[in-house]
């Protein structure tokens, strides 16, 4: 239990264990284990780790997409078990409506909750200009560059006005400078609008600029292998010597534990 935590606002993890039926292998595959975290309203969190460690699953248990095995995932004090307006999710392969203009998608949710045509309109376009895509309202998707289709996938869930932005790894698809220009606006629309952020990625560089803390994961079964607090004001230089003295500790840990991983699992088969 957390006592003392104040869990207005906040997500909750506690002891959480998630684990998989492989169909086709016949065997259960673990994917976190005893996994706890608390993040904070108005934090920006990052989780880093290697490839299947639990990075995405556990932000599927908080968005309420995937049930718990065991433990528990709270969001402002009530246990999660479904989706809900409170968690805007923002995807890597952006998810928009191919039918829908880029005013159309961003005002999709609002549409559904029954919003004045004129009301939805104001918001739409005051988004626009926050996201720097003046003159593409009228635009569809395949018009779009993937890092325009970002920016509307992130006003689009900015409509809804979710308290906490859940989003997994973003900016994964996109090119090394677009991904750049995309993490510093992510960072504007951040410290404007205050809310939470939970940020899965596959990138040191990209978590150590943006999170305040950044949780480092072991292989799969997911765990948390350390919790790094970045102090460095923003915007962060990644070529500071406090920036590389962080990044050289997440480099050793990811390595160690990626380079464990390989003998885990050449060891069974060595011994077959």
């Amino acid at each position: 239990m957390h006592h003392g935590v104040d869990e207005r606002g906040a997500i909750v993890a506690e002891h959480v264990t998630k684990v998989y039926e492989d169909i086709e292998r016949g065997e259960e595959v673990v994917a976190l284990r005893d996994f706890s975290l608390t993040v904070s309203p108005k934090e920006f969190v990052a989780i880093l780790g290697p490839s299947g460690c639990g990075k995405s699953t556990f932000l599927n248990i908080v968005a309420g997409f995937e049930p718990v095995t065991s433990g528990l995932v709270k969001v402002d004090g009530a246990p999660v078990r479904s989706p809900g307006a409170d968690r805007g999710v923002v995807f890597q392969d952006f998810a928009l409506f191919p039918w829908l203009t880029v005013q159309q998608n961003i005002e999709f949710g609002l549409r559904n909750q029954g919003m004045p045509q004129q009301k939805r309109f104001a918001i739409a376009e005051s988004l626009i200009r926050l996201v720097h895509l003046e003159g593409c309202a009228r635009r569809y998707p395949r018009e779009l560059s993937g890092g325009m289709k970002q920016r509307v996938a992130i006003a689009r869930v900015l409509a809804t006005n979710s308290p906490i932005l859940l989003m997994d790894e973003p900016f994964g698809a996109l090119d090394a400078l677009t991904r750049f220009a995309m993490q510093k606006q992510l960072l504007e629309i951040w410290q404007k609008h205050q809310k939470m952020v939970l940020f899965i990625t596959h990138s040191i560089d990209e978590a150590l600029y943006l999170a305040d803390r950044v949780v480092i994961l072991s292989a799969r079964p997911g765990r948390i292998l350390e919790i790094l607090e970045i102090r460095d004001p923003r915007p962060r230089d990644l070529t500071s010597a406090s920036f590389n003295s962080m990044r050289a500790i997440a480099l050793r840990l990811l390595e160690e534990e990626v380079n464990a991983a390989a003998q885990n699992a050449v060891a069974p088969q060595a011994a077959a």
